[in-house]
């Protein structure tokens, strides 16, 4: 761990953090029954790390350096995804007795986020093969 690699993992945290805030607070009017922006938040980051994960591999269509590939898939998706925002929301719905929403937050964020993560790998990997 270099002191390069520590900057941009923070730089890139920041970013992603500042995007989750701003995707939660527009995602406010339609959240009244489910937390719909950290679900969306969930899916979006998936998507974008199994995109990019995968397109940016050393084997991929477009090879990145080990610093972009942490700015982007630890600093940005780890500042961006909200897992521990999702557990806490889903504590919540459970304590309060809402069994239905805290199950159908489970089953929508774990279904929705590995159909995204599946779904950027599978484009990553189709346009990997255009440029072979």
């Amino acid at each position: 761990m270099s002191f390069t690699s520590c900057l941009v993992v923070i730089l890139g945290g920041a970013i992603g953090t500042f995007l989750r805030y701003s995707v939660s607070v527009l995602a406010l009017p339609i959240s009244r029954d489910l937390p719909w922006g950290t679900i969306l938040i969930n899916i979006s980051g998936s998507f974008v790390i199994g995109l990019f994960g995968t397109l940016t591999l050393a084997s991929g269509r477009f090879p990145v350096s080990e610093n972009l590939r942490l700015f982007v898939m630890i600093g940005i998706c780890g500042g961006y995804t909200t897992f521990s925002s999702f557990s806490l929301q889903t504590l919540t719905l459970a304590q309060t007795g809402d069994w239905p929403r805290a199950g159908l937050n489970v089953a929508l964020s774990l279904l929705l986020c590995l159909a995204a993560v599946a779904a950027g790998y599978m484009l990553g990997s189709w346009l990997n093969r255009l440029g072979a």
